[in-house]
């Protein structure tokens, strides 16, 4: 039996370089020798000198503990005073320069390492030092106050990621600051908001500098078409061309919550694109992607990119603002808050959650009226009510979701969300021409609504043109490629392609959907096989429980245009010999 962990009181110190990708992408061999002999010539000998340890080192960071508070606080003073003199005459651009966290905590001793809650604290604090700043803990400001020539700035509570409690944090102010509150700048607003900063060109030919100002340019623009957010306008964010900054800084200039940047990398005829969404309060990053592609035709090059970064950001940002929303209090919420928090429901699909969402999508309609989003999550929420078997009276609360939709059209017409919503209802209510008419006007308000592809992909299936549908669905995967619900997507490509008569196509689309957990795809992927005559395959691939499973999930009301192509799935299903009209119904 394993004896009791020991435990101690620790000084930690974590400290990382700002904007190391960037640094080792415009010169990788230049920034490793400076980071290594920064390393050996300050920093340790330094960690050494105030009896602290090295815990572990990153590529770009490291962690030291000590026993003392007051030894960790100086060590981390004297390296950011050091490395401001080491950066003394060289180009901003080129500058090696850390953010410090220091914090004091009980910490598990586990051999050579150190772990627990006060380590991660002392990660986030570091997270949101600004470059050679350092951030402490509340617990190592009592101690450290009168004791170090450095002053202390109270910041306030902050909520620090995967922190259930808010963390009472100080920045340290290093040589003569004044001891005042930093300024606040703009406040945020009620909406989610964003700059796309300025994308930085690496390469040997200078000129080719227009080409990451015109994806710039793309991606705010296509960004701008999002409505439940707004975006800084160009003009603005180009006055940050070619300087370093900080995003906890550019958040707090222009009022903003993220913060995107990018670079262009060129070599020959290869293009990399790297791209990073960073939650300007925290500087913590969450979401980043980097895209290779050739350089043969710019324009298609340049519309690609632009594609990529506009539909993987939302649903990053959706993600994030549910986390933030999560925090709050019932009463607190505003009508915004109500929506977002009712769409982390939504997208759980759970007849739990459907009633949880359902009150919170009308919370947000009473407390404001006129907010169209409001009336696009209980349009959304009633209709999938009524297609799972969770609502009472479905198709009352089908044409509600109908009247919803349309008032969120009234309210916002440049919304695709609106039309997206009514696109749903209709075609739940059997009203084909009017669901196809919603979809395409979704989609010339947002060409890059990966959901409105979806939606008119299954808008055309079910109107009797599953040849035409298999475009907007693959173009629906190609913009949302690890989208949440990309299991559904494959399941609807599935049967465009079983109702097109493509079953080599349809089969392989339906095995991806069935690995991913998607029942309903069993059904495709059992009446493809069995048309290509592969019997016993068809078999094996909707046994009892997976077809007892899809039964339950299957949705109600959803009615083909042309009878002949409901009764050619089910006639592939029965050909597989798997019970006949029993399991007609999970299609």
């Amino acid at each position: 039996m394993a004896g009791p962990m020991e435990r101690r009181l620790t000084a930690i110190l974590a400290a990382d370089v700002v904007g190391y990708s960037r640094l080792v992408e415009a010169d990788e061999e230049a920034t490793l020798a400076r980071f290594a002999g920064h390393l050996h010539e300050l920093i340790e000998p330094t960690i050494a000198a105030r009896r602290g340890r090295i815990i572990k080192t990153a590529g770009d960071g490291l962690l030291a503990a000590f026993d003392s508070v007051i030894e960790a606080l100086n060590c981390a003073i004297q390296i950011q005073r050091g490395m401001a003199s080491l950066n003394d005459g060289v180009p901003e651009d080129e500058q090696i320069r850390f953010r410090v966290g220091v914090n004091a905590a009980d910490v598990v001793i586990d051999g050579d390492d150190i772990l627990g809650d006060g380590v991660n604290v002392a990660a986030r604090l570091e997270g949101l030092a600004e470059p050679g700043g350092i951030w402490v803990s509340a617990r190592v400001q009592e101690d450290a106050q009168g004791r170090v020539d450095v002053g202390f700035d109270d910041v306030g509570e902050q909520s620090l990621k995967n922190m259930t409690r808010p963390v009472r944090v100080y920045r340290v102010l290093l040589d003569g600051e004044a001891e005042t509150a930093p300024t606040s700048g703009l406040a945020l607003p009620d909406k989610p908001s964003m700059v796309v900063l300025p994308f930085q060109y690496f390469g040997a030919e200078a000129e080719n500098d227009y080409f990451a100002d015109a994806v710039t340019d793309d991606v705010v623009t296509a960004l701008s078409r999002w409505r439940w957010f707004f975006v800084i306008d160009r003009n603005t964010s180009f006055t940050y061309k070619g300087r370093s900054v900080d995003a906890r800084q550019v958040g707090r200039d222009l009022g903003v919550r993220y913060v995107l940047e990018g670079s262009v990398r060129r070599a020959g005829e290869r293009v990399r694109v790297n791209v990073r969404l960073i939650e300007s309060a925290s500087a913590q990053q969450i979401w980043a992607d980097a895209l290779d592609r050739n350089m043969a035709d710019l324009f298609a090059l340049q519309d690609e990119i632009t594609e990529h970064v506009v539909a993987a950001i939302e649903p990053a940002m959706l993600d994030t603002e549910a986390a933030r929303i999560a925090r709050k209090s019932l009463a607190d919420l505003s009508a915004l808050d109500c929506f977002q928090r009712g769409m982390w429901h939504f997208n759980r699909m759970s007849e739990p959650d459907y009633h949880q969402a359902l009150g919170l999508f009308r919370q947000s309609i009473a407390r404001d009226p006129v907010l169209a989003l409001g009336y696009v999550g209980l349009a959304r929420m009633l209709y999938g009510g009524a297609i799972y078997g969770w609502s009472e009276q479905p198709v009352a609360d089908l044409e509600e979701a109908r009247a919803a939709a349309r008032r969120a059209v009234a309210l916002d017409p440049r919304d695709a969300y609106g039309y997206f919503a009514g696109a749903g209802a209709a075609l739940y209510l059997g009203r084909h021409d009017e669901a196809l008419e919603q979809a395409q006007r979704a989609l010339s308000l947002n060409p890059n609504f990966a959901f409105g592809h979806f939606r008119l992909g299954q808008v055309l299936i079910y109107s009797g043109q599953p040849a035409q549908a298999v475009g907007p669905i693959e173009r629906s995967l190609r913009l949302s490629p690890y989208d949440p619900q990309i299991a559904p997507m494959l399941q609807l490509l599935a049967l465009a392609h079983y109702q097109a008569r493509n079953y080599d196509e349809a089969v392989r689309h339906a095995q991806s959907a069935v690995r991913l957990n998607d029942s309903r795809a069993a059904a495709i992927l059992a009446a493809g096989l069995a048309r290509l005559g592969r019997f016993e395959d068809a078999r094996s691939a909707y046994p009892l429980d997976v077809r007892e499973r899809a039964r339950a999930e299957a949705p109600r009301l959803v009615t083909y245009a042309n009878p002949e192509d409901e009764r050619h799935l089910r006639e592939g299903v029965r050909l597989a010999f798997l019970g006949g009209d029993e399991d007609e119904r999970a299609y």
